[in-house]
């Protein structure tokens, strides 16, 4: 590396540090973490053991992001004094030296980086994703279905766990509908950049005149409701049906009435299960479900009004189509919101989706 690269190099992570800062608002978090060590001085702090090491853990992730940052900006002035020296004065074991010293923090800003981008408290979450085709019969059953396949895929490269939650499989090819648990650090963190609407353009494997057809199924990502959470569900509020259970799952799964369908009556929402071997269980994990549903439901708003504080447009609804994947007449798959694209085309449907995701989730950094 010349030292005039170097130098450019220090100087653009210095104004990206710098922008990173005022998108994080650092003072605000220093007084958040001040108010929260006054809250553990309380008498009463450990009365509530959930409650308080949820606090603990906000205020060891905000100081964690704070000191990091401190020390990122130190070292790159550091750096940045090295190379002014360098320039006054050239000297090949010091330029050496810096040049290994910049390798370091390079890799500390892009650590930091991520750190940041998955900083909100439920990030850290598992992830419930929910597929649905859309308009087009055996076309759209079967994209759905290769979703499916390349989500599992994913999450096999990352060493999470899938479970299956609820599958009605087509009825000549593919899914109908499928609701799955990806379990794994911060696997909503890294995946609910997947939400929305994925469309696939290719030579129709179902079509005898091999014309090329258009498909589109939806993708649903939402954070595990675990005990932390405070979601209060009145039992009034509830309709529970009971169904037969349909698809994969051995002898058993078609025998008994287990499956069961849960509405919240004052949102509409609805969460099904078929997983379990009983009733009671499906019934547990279809609750555990709609409250998952219910606290997406509360980020959602939460994360509106900071937009409309900041003066954003939201431009990623629910229902807005994300990603293209056209296998004919060439091959291309591009995310219509960052422009990041491929032509590696097998390697995507094979899981490999880390460049889509990290390019999502960079684009989030204002």
């Amino acid at each position: 590396m010349e030292l005039y690269e170097l130098k450019q190099e220090v100087f653009t992570h210095l104004e990206k540090l710098d922008l990173l800062g005022e998108s994080l608002d650092l003072a605000q978090k220093e007084e958040e973490v001040k108010a929260l060590d006054q809250q553990m001085l309380g008498a009463d702090f450990w009365s509530d053991q959930r409650a308080a090491q949820s606090v603990i853990r906000k205020r060891n992730g905000l100081k964690d992001i704070i000191d990091s940052y401190a020390s990122l900006h130190d070292e790159l002035a550091s750096l940045n004094e090295t190379a002014d020296e360098l320039k006054g004065a050239f000297d090949e074991e010091l330029m050496m030296l810096a040049e290994e010293e910049y390798a370091d923090v390079k890799k500390a800003f892009e650590d930091f980086e991520m750190k940041v981008l998955l900083s909100h408290e439920y990030d850290n979450s598992n992830a419930i994703l929910e597929i649905h085709p859309g308009a087009g019969g055996t076309e759209s059953c079967d994209w759905a279905g290769m979703l499916y396949r390349m989500y599992t895929r994913y999450a096999e490269k990352h060493g999470y766990k899938v479970s299956v939650l609820d599958y009605l499989p087509g009825e000549e090819a593919g899914i109908k509908s499928v609701t799955f648990l990806v379990e794994g650090e911060k696997a909503y963190g890294y995946l609910k950049s997947e939400k929305g609407v994925h469309r696939l353009v290719r030579i129709s494997p179902f079509d005898s005149g091999a014309r090329r057809h258009t498909s589109f199924a939806s993708l649903d990502v939402m954070p595990q409701f675990n005990e932390e959470i405070e979601i209060e569900i009145k039992p009034e509020d509830l309709i529970v049906e009971t169904k037969r259970a349909s698809g994969a799952g051995g002898q058993h799964i078609n025998k008994t009435d287990s499956a069961i369908r849960m509405v919240h009556k004052p949102t509409g929402i609805v969460a099904t299960c078929q997983s379990g071997r009983s009733q009671i269980q499906n019934r547990e994990e279809a609750l555990r479900i709609l409250k998952s549903r219910l606290y997406q439901r509360e980020i959602e708003e939460q994360e509106k009004k900071i937009a409309a504080l900041k003066g954003e447009q939201a431009a990623n609804e629910w229902g807005s189509q994300i990603r293209n994947y056209v296998l004919h007449p060439y091959s291309l798959i591009k995310d219509v919101r960052t422009g990041c694209e491929t032509s590696q085309v097998q390697n995507v449907l094979d899981g490999d989706l880390d460049a889509f995701i990290f390019a999502y989730l960079k684009s989030q950094i204002r």
